[in-house]
């Protein structure tokens, strides 16, 4: 399927890209918010004529919350950390050597979680795009923008979207996101594809509007199981015989696994009623009637062309292949009544869902498992409200829902956050999060071939209550987290889910900071605490995890036709009993023999010229003068010394 789209995509628009984007500033009215330009832009090219009478700020990009942000071509320190696969800031991630495979996690953020349990096997989730990185545009001429990446020994990333506008009202994208990359270790290969697609249209009079889109995703690695006991010795020990790490041994030679996920998404909604304020003079919606749909499917798949039972354990069977598929429907409605007024200080809207799911297997895979029912279904109606409002300084947004019952979906959310801004001086935010859900499926319902790794759990909701704190300003930026879990649910050692009986209680703590000084240097930091103080056997962090980066920003040549950026980053984190990673699973278990922790140095050469950003960089550095003690997760070696190259264009037709 990826193929097929990857085709089409080329076929259909021979050159696109993805965009950089840079959010709006927000300043707060009676009945919610307006947009405001962001002043970190240079004040000479916000307003840069590109045709015509076009500027930047015209070419608009609206999110899943429908706050407005627009297409970006400046070079910053934050398009350096987010020129990665996933074109997210990687802070408080350990990526495995290859790009494309999975991720260790470093930190944890309970801020925002899903409503419904999800399908699982987290470790291939990372660079999944929800429902709620899906974006949607307004541009007043057709928009391409393109990002290109090499990858590891061979291949490379493509992420590239185009849209345009038919009409002022009517905008369609299309984007693929393609990612092949074979890696420095053997049976590392990783291959993903990202494709979707959006359309957005109001009406003149803004009575209907509609917006959906529909993503099509798949993520492909091979799975080596990590470096056998002796190529570990050989690695560690910094053997020159093994500077190729193709020659190392792994503890598979044969397994894959890939999640092949489907959605589509629409939300429309019509204006019954509406009023004239005679504040503005502008009409307005007083009461909207709303419908919301959401489509997904996800499968999981796991194969081995022979058993390996030195790694997984014993099999019921001796002889075989193994091909191993885990399905995952879910199917939400959500009708809405939506009302905007200054009565109300902005925006109320009342909801109801009705939500079907459905998982498991098509047959009985391990006969003498026990297992007598392979699929887990149900169905479940749930009410909630939200509510955005804003006077003066001053915002609150709250959301709940509640799903009654005692199925899988069975549950409530409750989210709320009041948010006070100082003009461009400071900007400080409470929140507070408490939310009851079932476990992923995974963890109550899973098959296998190998003994093992067969289970039907019945396991109480996780009950979690996160009270947090932002605070922004021109002097730094810091936030505080505080987590407490009821009924955690974890992979212990021998990769069984588990459930904790005693509470988890979790303190994260994050300072940002940025110095400039001698007018073309800077030193940005970003400094991140943890502490368990309860339930640490079993939910484990790092307690400091650090990156700072020093680096110089000029304009170069006649005219300054050439803007650069050189610099470093140290990257840190402290030791602790890191989770180990189970490929059959594809997500993280328990361990209790190594301790890994440890800094390393990347550099940097980015340059941009017109609306072209080039990218060099050169990781983990230190790999060439130090002993071999980078890990991603226990038997997994992180990468070593790499220069990579990559770019990102602009066109504005």
């Amino acid at each position: 399927m990826k193929n097929f789209f990857g085709l089409l995509f080329f076929l259909t628009i021979p050159v696109i890209g993805f965009s950089q984007i840079k959010t709006l500033d927000r300043s707060f009215k009676s009945g919610g918010f307006s947009n405001k330009r962001n002043d970190s832009l240079p004040s000479g090219e916000i307003n840069v004529t590109l045709s015509g009478k076009t500027k930047y700020t015209d070419y608009k990009i609206i999110s899943f919350k429908k706050d407005t942000s627009y297409v970006d071509t400046t070079l910053t320190l934050q398009k350096h950390y987010k020129f990665n696969f996933r074109r997210k800031d990687n802070f408080g991630l350990l990526p495995f050597h290859n790009q494309g495979q999975t991720f260790t996690s470093l930190t944890y953020d309970f801020s925002e979680s899903s409503q419904f349990p999800d399908i699982g096997f987290r470790g291939k989730h990372f660079n999944f795009m929800r429902t709620e990185d899906i974006n949607y545009y307004q541009v007043p001429t057709p928009t391409t923008e393109i990002l290109y990446r090499t990858g590891m020994e061979q291949g490379q990333v493509l992420d590239a979207l185009f849209t345009v506008n038919f009409n002022k009202r009517l905008n369609a994208s299309i984007a693929y996101r393609g990612l092949r990359s074979l890696g420095q270790y053997r049976r590392s290969l990783a291959s993903t594809g990202n494709f979707s697609t959006t359309v957005s249209y109001t009406t003149p009079k803004n009575q209907y509007s509609i917006r959906t889109h529909i993503a099509t995703q798949d993520f492909f690695n091979e799975e080596s199981g990590g470096l056998t006991t002796v190529a570990l010795d050989n690695f560690s020990n910094g053997d020159p015989n093994f500077d190729d790490r193709a020659r190392l041994d792994v503890n598979l030679s044969d397994a894959e696994n890939n999640l092949e996920t489907f959605r589509m998404y629409v939300d429309h909604n019509f204006q019954l009623f509406s009023s004239k304020d005679s504040t503005n003079q502008k009409n307005f919606s007083n009461l909207k009637l709303g419908h919301e749909l959401t489509i997904e499917n996800k499968d999981y798949n796991f194969t081995e062309s022979s058993l390996n039972n030195d790694f997984f354990g014993d099999a019921y069977t001796t002889t075989g292949n193994t091909n191993e598929t885990t399905k995952y429907s879910l199917t939400n409605n959500q009708a809405y009544l939506e009302f905007n007024s200054k009565y109300i200080l902005g925006r109320f809207k009342a909801k109801a869902n009705y939500t079907n799911v459905s998982y498991g297997y098509d047959e009985l895979i391990n006969l003498s498992s026990g297992i007598d029912n392979i699929k887990l279904q149900g169905n479940a109606i749930g009410i909630g409200a939200e509510w955005k409002g804003a006077i003066g300084n001053f915002a609150v947004n709250a959301d709940a829902m509640v799903t009654p019952g005692s199925g899988h979906l069975a549950g409530n959310h409750l989210y709320g956050e009041a948010l006070y801004k100082k003009d461009s001086v400071f900007t400080l935010k409470g929140r507070l999060q408490l939310s009851s859900k079932a476990p992923d499926f995974t963890y109550q319902l899973f098959q296998s071939r190998y003994n093992a790794y067969n289970w039907n759990n019945n396991f109480e909701n996780i009950g979690t209550r996160n009270l947090g704190f932002d605070f922004n300003s021109k002097w730094g930026n810091a936030s505080l987290d505080f987590t407490n879990i009821d009924d955690f649910v974890y992979f212990n050692e021998d990769a069984q889910p588990v459930q904790y009986n005693n509470g988890v209680t979790y303190l994260k703590v994050k300072v940002q900071k940025e110095f400039k000084f001698f007018k073309n240097f800077a030193f940005d930091n970003s400094i991140l605490y943890q502490n368990v103080s309860s339930g640490s056997e079993v939910f484990r962090v790092p307690e400091l995890v650090s990156r700072n980066t020093l680096y110089y920003t000029g304009e170069w040549f006649r005219g300054k036709p050439l803007m650069v950026q050189i610099g470093g980053t140290l990257n840190y984190f402290s030791k602790y009993k890191m989770n180990a990673y189970d490929p059959l699973l594809a997500g993280f278990k328990l361990q209790n023999n190594r301790e890994i922790g440890y800094p390393s140095i990347d550099l940097f050469f980015n340059a941009r010229v017109r609306r072209t950003r080039i990218f060099f960089k050169i990781d983990n550095v230190t790999s060439n003068f130090t002993s071999n003690f980078y890990y991603s997760a226990p038997n997994y070696p992180y990468r070593d010394m790499v220069i990579r190259f990559g770019v990102v264009w602009n066109w504005f037709i």
